[in-house]
């Protein structure tokens, strides 16, 4: 059941409800109990109205309470225009949330915030709601691994792998790079392992201040320090349940052997105490650095690490799985073309060249954030084009394609013929790369040759004679 009272959002500017037959039950922007600034109309001038009656110019497609009422699924829409049957105008961002009674849909509420003559919501207030719908979805969608998309077989085995230590005691860590999609996981693992929501404990430990972690990992006791208190700290809040410390390299190399005890034995000392607590608490840990690398430079102790490697999961970067590259493209602008209310089928195929090439350091999430941004400023058009592509990211592109044709330059000198041999092997170069480059888009296209021969920009039936020709 969503609780959509542990879920704030700052600056919220309205609250509309409808019920099933589209009658409004409340609408906050003319209460003035709620909303100061009205004062030409109450609340009660809405009741009972059919919605329509109020939005008579309301576009079907582009209401969040229309497809929210079809769909009976949370609905996001990010700068919506409407006005009502009195000629005000608004330009907001707004949620739709279904409502069942014992599995029935009852009536849509809709969480809305005002972006259009308001500085005080900006860029932050974007931050701010995009954040709101986040916590709201997880709080509406238990996170499953059927969440998790992907084509790459290297991102299935460690789904299975996650799926497997869900249920078992043993610590699990999550490696990757940051935005592979570590929270994701253990989302996932955690709604897996059946442990009631009320005995999982998140903490992010880059967020605690290092002269802190100690107290908030394991308690204090009256008299342990001036105004200490008896708090009992995270691994206590999680007994018999789930513990995820997410960027766990952030926590003190001093703090890293209490907690190493605890993975050992179950047993630790609250500060100021004189006794041992015991707990059963699995923990999942997560981290964004390479752990090899992390224990070379003193950031995690070696111990601790063999202690959670047993359940290791490292997270493949987006650059290293060229097919979800192709997925999340067609995912995120199908999200987002609904999201913003536009009719965008899809990148050209110039952007997804460059996308297929382009490193992708901020992974998944980095990808996900350039969609959005490009749909988001796009006109109407069907394709997303070169020019909407953020600006950063194409001087990363330019960056990295003066560095390839370095790179080949370098190998052409490396080729250059020598004295006693006059010639270069030119034939032999090409079929080697030519070679490669069919390999890979094969791989990508999961062996599909019309699905490869479109990666490649070639007919299929070319590439059926360059796959007889190679004896690929």
């Amino acid at each position: 059941m969503l609780n959509i009272g542990n879920l704030i959002i700052e600056s919220l500017d309205y609250i509309f409800i409808v019920d099933k037959d589209y009658n409004i039950i409340y609408n906050s922007r003319y209460d003035q109990h709620f909303n100061g600034r009205s004062s030409e109309h109450s609340s009660s001038d809405m009741l009972n109205k059919s919605f329509f009656e109020v939005y008579p110019e309301m576009d079907r497609g582009n209401s969040n309470v229309i497809r929210c009422m079809e769909t009976q699924s949370v609905i996001v829409n990010k700068k919506q225009r409407y006005q009502d049957y009195l000629g005000r105008r608004y330009f907001t961002n707004n949620v739709a949330i279904p409502l069942r009674s014992k599995g029935k849909l009852i009536a849509v509420v809709e969480l809305a915030v005002d972006v259009e003559g308001d500085d005080s919501h900006g860029e932050d207030g974007d931050k701010k709601f995009d954040e709101f719908i986040l916590r709201l979805k997880k709080e509406a969608d238990l996170i499953t691994f059927d969440t998790i998309l992907t084509r790459n077989d290297q991102m299935k085995a460690c789904i299975e792998k996650a799926k497997f230590l869900s249920r078992l005691p043993n610590p699990t860590l999550l490696c990757g790079e940051t935005g592979t999609g570590k929270e994701l996981f253990a989302q996932a693992m955690i709604t897996y392992s059946g442990v009631p929501r009320k005995k999982v404990v998140i903490q992010n430990c880059a967020t605690v201040p290092e002269n802190l972690m100690e107290t908030i990992l394991f308690g204090t006791v009256k008299g342990a320090y001036t105004d200490a208190e008896n708090k009992a700290g995270l691994f206590l809040q999680a007994d018999g349940g789930i513990l995820f410390l997410d960027e766990l390299n952030s926590i003190p190399y001093h703090v890293q052997s209490k907690l190493l005890r605890v993975l050992q034995d179950g047993t630790f000392r609250p500060l100021g105490s004189s006794g041992d607590r015991h707990v059963d608490v699995k923990i999942i840990g997560a981290m964004n650095i390479d752990p090899i690398e992390a224990i070379e430079k003193k950031i995690i102790r070696s111990d601790l690490f063999y202690r959670f490697s047993s359940g290791l999961i490292s997270l493949p970067p987006l650059r290293e799985r060229k097919e979800d590259v192709e997925l999340y493209i067609q995912y995120y602008t199908e999200y987002f073309s609904q999201t913003y209310n536009k009719r965008i089928t899809g990148v050209d195929s110039e952007v997804r060249r460059l996308f297929l090439s382009y490193s992708w350091e901020g992974n998944v999430r980095e990808l996900r954030n350039t969609i959005e941004s490009m749909i988001a400023s796009a006109s109407e058009q069907d394709l997303l084009t070169k020019e909407l592509i953020p600006e950063y990211m194409m001087r990363r592109m330019e960056q990295h394609g003066t560095k390839k044709r370095q790179a080949a330059e370098t190998d052409i000198e490396e080729l250059r013929p020598t004295a006693r041999e006059n010639k270069i092997p030119y034939h032999a170069i090409m079929e080697d790369t030519e070679r490669g480059l069919i390999e890979k888009a094969l791989a990508m296209a999961e062996g599909n040759k019309s699905r490869a021969s479109e990666i490649l920009g070639i007919p299929r039936k070319t590439l059926n004679y360059r796959i007889e020709k190679l004896k690929l």
